[in-house]
């Protein structure tokens, strides 16, 4: 008895959604925890109706001492009534022990009818429990499946894209960094190679040079062919 009832509180503040939520795998908590209700409700069935009895046979007890206690009242009264004042002190005297008794019976009674009240409700408490979670099983199975997919896709989502394309975009970035490295530098040689502003004028004047220097010898040219009559 004192087992089941140390049991009492655990299964009184047990919370179905609580254990699953803190379960690691809620689906085989589900199995796990029905079997278990259901050993708790058959010891509790059985010890529930055991208590029960105990109840009733306090209960009895206790009315029947103070049936006795009535009784013996009612007899001090009628040795009285017929003179007989010793025989109304024995059944007072009897009637006093009874009084004794019958706080003792109380007690006992009490603790019973208290310990057979937790037991209807540990026995009702599993009962709904387990009726409950029957109803909701295939249900919270299905959801779980459904997690579970649900999880898979975004471990895949996650790695596709916090690694596989951010992997690529990288590489990307550095090959257009390098890109625009090489076409800087092409620029920068480019500009390194073309003739400055001075040296474009220096060119410009010998040029211009050159090209009278030909001239003067054209028109020599022109001069002697006329002079040989050509």
């Amino acid at each position: 008895m004192a087992g089941i009832i140390k049991r009492f509180k655990d299964i009184m503040s047990a919370n179905i959604n609580a254990l699953l939520d803190k379960a690691e795998d809620p689906e085989k908590m589900i199995d796990q925890y029905l079997r278990d209700m259901e050993s708790d409700l058959g010891k509790v069935k059985a010890e529930t109706a055991a208590v029960m009895a105990e109840e009733t046979r306090a209960k009895r007890e206790l009315d029947e001492c103070g049936q006795e206690i009535e009784k013996m009242q009612r007899y001090a009264e009628k040795a009285l009534t017929a003179g007989n004042e010793e025989d109304a002190r024995k059944f007072l005297e009897k009637k006093a022990q009874l009084a004794r008794n019958k706080e003792t019976c109380q007690q006992v009674y009490d603790s019973a009818s208290a310990n057979a009240e937790k037991m209807k409700e540990m026995h009702d408490k599993l009962t709904k429990d387990i009726a409950s979670l029957n109803e909701r099983k295939a249900s919270i199975k299905a959801k779980l499946a459904a997690a579970k997919a649900q999880q898979r896709m975004n471990d895949l989502t996650a790695k596709v894209g916090n690694v596989s394309v951010t992997d690529g975009v990288s590489a990307f970035d550095r090959m257009e960094a390098k890109a625009d490295r090489m076409l800087d530098e092409a620029n920068a040689m480019a500009e390194l190679n073309t003739p400055s502003s001075e040296d474009l004028s220096v060119e410009d004047l010998k040029k211009k040079y050159d090209g009278g220097a030909s001239a003067d010898v054209d028109d020599e040219l022109a001069a002697l062919k006329k002079k040989m009559g050509l």
